[in-house]
């Protein structure tokens, strides 16, 4: 039989939707990239914002609507959020966050005697759900080390659909790492909810990014995000002294008002924040730092997004991923007054905008200089990968996938 994957969401979507493939194809079903062609369905979702959700919710419609007969398996945290909504869409298996490491049982369950399997878990006391891949569809291959998140900012709702936070067997992590790289996978990205939080007996996150770069053939080692608060002393000891930790961190700051931070439940003001970053240079001066704003949380006016545009500039991020507030039902935000939806959008494109300024006078410092790039795919006699800082690099020539060169920076253009 042959099953399709759609994917929503993070990088911990991504890892678990590549282990159900995994899972599958060791199982004797065949993977196809044409839905139309698919016994199975699989799609694994999003409810980080209610577009997301609204996303999510259309598409599964849809697919339902145009393969009439094909088994529907629909999961994730949509399905988490909305488990009663998507009860009335005529979907053959339904899973919230918890079971997904069983899907081949369940599914070959549902072949066996076609019930419907229907299965949400609403506790937060969940212990780690062991998942393990030996290779990844992309050339950075993930490994999710962790779940959950105990943060309880006053927008997300991620808190109540992932669960409290918990680990991945330290050990574990390394055998993974391990056969990823016998499969010629160059760089490994650590993911998780909230995967700075990580801690397996006497191991925190620091240990796992040390010990995993003791592994012969392993070049890179990169995390997905990490909260500024979790950027401790032995954090910056491993900054300074692992050259295979790449040069680039994805660190959140949400709002550049400590106005607006309050009302987040963030855990730093911006001072420390600020502190934080000039020490991250400090140790590496031409490190990229990337993060998220949230523009329009209520209560925000013109002075405060003023502030947050003016710190987000001083802090010279090399690029600005920019969300509206999107209101979640069950969050404390929720009870708050929303911005003017006008006024968002206005907000919006000029954060983008000065994101755009700082992408590229963050590019420009590497005209002229040598870089090494790891190649991720080869089209129209151009070889396409990232640096170790995460800029995006062409080169007019036909290189091996998978390897990575070092070459000449020699300009950008916009995309």
């Amino acid at each position: 039989m042959k099953f399709y994957i759609e994917t929503f969401g993070c990088k911990v979507n991504l890892y678990e939707s590549n282990y159900i493939k995994e899972a599958l194809l060791n199982s004797a079903f065949v993977l196809t990239d044409n839905i139309k062609d698919a016994d199975i369905i699989i799609i694994n979702t999003c409810t980080v914002t209610n577009t997301a959700d609204s996303k999510c919710k259309k598409f599964v419609r849809r697919v339902r609507r145009e393969n009439a007969h094909s088994i529907l398996i629909v999961l994730g945290c949509s399905v988490q959020n909305n488990f009663e909504e998507y009860q009335n869409m005529d979907i053959d298996i339904l899973l919230g966050n918890n079971n997904k490491s069983k899907i081949v049982n369940i599914l070959n369950n549902y072949l066996s005697n076609q019930e419907k399997y229907y299965y949400i878990n609403n506790n937060r006391n969940l212990e780690f759900e062991d998942m393990e891949i030996n290779d990844f569809e992309h050339t950075r291959a993930f490994i999710k080390i962790q779940d959950g998140c105990d943060n309880f900012c006053s927008y997300c709702i991620i808190p109540f659909m992932r669960g409290k936070c918990r680990s991945k067997e330290f050990d574990k992590i390394l055998e993974e790492a391990q056969n990823l790289v016998k499969n010629n996978h160059k760089e490994i990205v650590l993911t998780g909810i909230h995967t700075g939080s990580y801690h397996y007996n006497n191991y925190d996150l620091v240990d796992v990014i040390n010990e995993l770069s003791k592994i012969d053939g392993l070049e890179r080692i990169r995390l997905s995000s990490v909260e500024i608060t979790e950027l401790n002393d032995k954090f910056m000891e491993m900054l300074k002294n692992n050259s295979k930790f790449c040069d680039h961190l994805h660190i959140p700051l949400q709002a550049g008002s400590d106005d607006i931070l309050k009302l987040m439940h963030r855990k730093y003001d911006m001072k420390y924040f600020f502190n934080k970053i000039a020490e991250i240079r400090s140790i590496r001066p031409n490190i990229s730092i990337t993060t998220d704003i949230i523009v329009g949380f209520p209560g925000e006016d013109e002075r405060m997004f003023q502030e947050t545009y003016e710190n987000a500039s001083k802090l010279k991020f090399s690029k600005i991923h920019v969300f509206p507030y999107s209101k979640r039902n069950g969050t404390v935000a929720s009870r708050m007054k929303d911005v003017d939806d006008k006024e968002k959008t206005n907000r919006v494109h000029k954060l983008l905008e000065l994101s755009n300024i700082l992408e590229k006078e963050y590019e420009d410092k590497f005209i002229g200089k040598k870089v090494s790039v790891l190649i991720e795919e080869v089209k129209d006699n151009c070889s396409i990968g990232h640096t170790s800082n995460y800029l995006r690099v062409v080169v007019p020539k036909v290189l091996e996938k998978n390897q990575i060169y070092e070459v000449e920076y020699t300009g950008n253009k916009e995309n």
